[in-house]
C-alpha cells in the first residue's frame, strides 16, 4: 500500500507517517524541503515542491498513484482537484474557524458562538462575517465535490513541538524569567478546546482505520478534556515548580491576557467529540492535562527564541513593566473598595451542598 503526506513535518505530521508505516505503507511526504525533521525514518521518500503551487504540485506528482492520500498542508482545494483519479482515498485537514462565529463571536447575540459545537454547527456563509472563515467553508465543499468519499478532520488550536504559535510560551517565557505573578481574565475561566498534536494525528488514523464508517464524514478533533486559562497555567506551573500569583481582572482590564484567549472576547469556544468517540472510537492517546505538562518541560529545555518568529505570531510583548503597574493600580483599587454589609448574605442556592454551602438536613439520608 502506497500513501502520499502532503506535509509531515509539521506538529501532527510525524504522528501521521509514522503511524501509517505501522500499518504497513509506504508512505511519501510531499512538502518544500525547507524544515527537515529527525521523527521521519530515513525509509520515507520526500518530494519536495511547493504545495501551493498548482503548476508545481502536478509536476512533483506526474503520473503516480497511491492508495491513499492525506492533505495537511498547501493548496488543500486545488491538491483535491489534482488527485483525483490518483488516490483511492482522501483524507483531509481542515479547521474550526469554518464555523460561524468562531473567529468572529459578535455574529450571535448574545456575543459568543454556541457551545458545544457540532459537526452540523452553521458554518460561516458570507465573506463579509469572517473571510478566513469564507474560505475554509468553500475548501471543504470541494474536497467533497472531487472527492465525496473523503474524510475530512477540523483541526482546532495544535500545541506541541514544531507549532509555530506555542500558546503556552506566554506562560513558559515567564515562568523563566521568575515572574512573581501572571494576569488572566474573568479569572481565567475561559474553556477553549486545544488538542495535542499526537492526539489529533491519533483521530486521523483512526479515520484510515474505518474508512467505511468515515467517507464522507467530517469530524471535529480535540482533546476530549477541556480545560480553562486558569487550568493550564496552574498544571504549567506546577510542572516546572514556580509558585506565584494569577491575578484576575476584568477583560477589560487584562489586555496582557489577550494572547492566551486569542480572539476579542473571553467567551467559550467548545467542539463536541461524540461523533468521533462513537463512530471511530476516539479516546485521547495521551490525557490534555499530561500533553500540557509534557510540552511546556520541552519549551523550558529547548526555549524558543526571545522576539522571533513564534513571539511576533503570539503577540505578547512580555512588557512586564506595564504589567506590574496594572497589577499596583488594580490592587489599589481594591483596596479602596468600601465594605459593603448586606443584611443578608446572598447564598449559592440550597441546591448546593459542596464547600461552603448549606449543611445537610436532619431528614438527609446517608
Amino acid at each position: 500500500m502506497r500513501a502520499l503526506v502532503i506535509g509531515g513535518t509539521g506538529p501532527t505530521g510525524h504522528f501521521v507517517v509514522n503511524g501509517l508505516l505501522d500499518r504497513g505503507y509506504e508512505v511519501a511526504i510531499l512538502h518544500t524541503g525547507a524544515h527537515e525533521i529527525p521523527e521521519i525514518p530515513p525509509e520515507v521518500e520526500h518530494i519536495h515542491t511547493d504545495p501551493y503551487s498548482e503548476e508545481a504540485f502536478a509536476t512533483a506528482i506526474g503520473s503516480r498513484t497511491f492508495d491513499l492520500c492525506v492533505a495537511m498542508y498547501g493548496r488543500l482545494r486545488s491538491i483535491a482537484e489534482q488527485m483525483v483519479g490518483k488516490t483511492d482515498r482522501f483524507v483531509s485537514i481542515g479547521g474550526v474557524p469554518a464555523y460561524r462565529g468562531y473567529m468572529n463571536p459578535m455574529l450571535f447575540k448574545p456575543a459568543g458562538i454556541p457551545t458545544p459545537v457540532f459537526e452540523d454547527a452553521p458554518r460561516v456563509a458570507l465573506p463579509e462575517e469572517d473571510e478566513k472563515g469564507w474560505r475554509i467553508v468553500r475548501t471543504e465543499d470541494a474536497v467533497f465535490a472531487s472527492h465525496p468519499t473523503a474524510v475530512h478532520f477540523r483541526y482546532p488550536y495544535v500545541y506541541g513541538k514544531y507549532q509555530l504559535m506555542p500558546r503556552e510560551w506566554c506562560i513558559v517565557r515567564r515562568i523563566l524569567e521568575k515572574r512573581p505573578h501572571i494576569i488572566v481574565a474573568d479569572g481565567g475561566l475561559s474553556l477553549h478546546s486545544y488538542g495535542y498534536s499526537g492526539n489529533l494525528a491519533h483521530a486521523v488514523l483512526l479515520g484510515v482505520d474505518h474508512p467505511e464508517a468515515a467517507a464522507g464524514q467530517i469530524y471535529n478533533c480535540a482533546d476530549e478534556e477541556i480545560l480553562s486559562v486558569r487550568q493550564v497555567i496552574e498544571i504549567i506551573a506546577t510542572e516546572l515548580n514556580h509558585d506565584w500569583e494569577i491575578v484576575s481582572m476584568p477583560w477589560e482590564l487584562a489586555l496582557p491576557a489577550r494572547p492566551l484567549v486569542s480572539q476579542p472576547l473571553p467567551t467559550h469556544r467548545m467542539l463536541d467529540l461524540g461523533k468521533l468517540r462513537h463512530e471511530l472510537g476516539y479516546r485521547d492517546v495521551v490525557p490534555a492535562r499530561e500533553a500540557i505538562a509534557q510540552y511546556a518541560r520541552h519549551l523550558a529545555e529547548s526555549p524558543l527564541e526571545r522576539g522571533g518568529t513564534e513571539e511576533m505570531v503570539l503577540q505578547d510583548p512580555f512588557d512586564y513593566a506595564a504589567e506590574d503597574k496594572l497589577i499596583a493600580a488594580w490592587k489599589q483599587m481594591l483596596a479602596g473598595m468600601p465594605e459593603i454589609k448586606y443584611e443578608v448574605e446572598p447564598g449559592y442556592t440550597l441546591s448546593y451542598s459542596g464547600p461552603g454551602g448549606r449543611a445537610p438536613g436532619k431528614n438527609f439520608e446517608k
